[in-house]
């Protein structure tokens, strides 16, 4: 009886070990440590609980995921030093792909505007489609600014294609994760606002 008492702390112990050490295997890769801070993109005028839309694929608006500019297809925040120089900022990254999340967000912005049918998928689709190419998200130290640039691109059904330019810059913005990812996602949404009322 004492054997067994004596030995079930240590026991224990050693699975508390093993475990342990099997979470931290989870938020660690090798030596490289988890970024501090993760970003994503929130929409200021998403769709409330229980909204809903119809139509049929012909209506839809279909929102495309744009194509990215080297500098922000990967994860990392890109710092533009100069105009030939980009760094990244130091424990921060984005939950998914810049591109991506765009694309959530201004889907939920059209949605939000009452555009009806918003889809994200191309499969089968005839109705309006939007897409185009994210050339910036990001920081300028030269300006201490946030910036979102978007050429949007947008199909009608009837073959007609138009393009348009958007930009919004978030100014006075401190080189921190903590500034730097609010900012971007306030530039971010004042560019899907931009694009939702061009869509019509």
């Amino acid at each position: 009886m004492n054997a067994r008492t004596t030995r079930t702390p240590i026991v224990l112990g050693a699975l508390s070990l093993v475990l342990l050490t099997a979470l931290s295997g989870c938020v660690r890769i090798g030596n490289t440590k988890p970024p501090a801070t993760f970003l994503t993109l929130t929409s200021d005028a998403a769709p409330s609980a229980g909204a809903t839309s119809s139509g049929t694929l012909r209506e839809a608006t279909v929102v495309l995921e744009p194509s990215a500019a080297a500098s922000v297809s990967v994860l990392r925040v890109p710092v533009q030093i100069d105009a030939a120089n980009v760094a990244y900022i130091k424990g921060a990254q984005w939950v998914e792909r810049p591109s991506r999340a765009f694309q959530h967000l201004l889907a939920d912005t059209l949605r939000a505007r009452g555009k009806g049918l918003v889809i994200e998928t191309e499969r089968g689709t005839v109705g309006t489609r939007i897409g185009g190419q994210l050339l910036a998200m990001g920081f300028d130290v030269r300006t201490r600014s946030a910036v979102v640039r978007f050429d949007a691109m947008k199909w009608r059904p009837d073959g007609r294609i138009e393009t348009r330019r958007f930009e919004s810059t978030v100014s006075g913005v401190d080189p921190e994760p903590d500034a730097i990812g609010p900012a971007l996602n306030q530039a971010a949404n004042k560019v899907a606002g931009e694009v939702a009322d061009w869509v019509g």
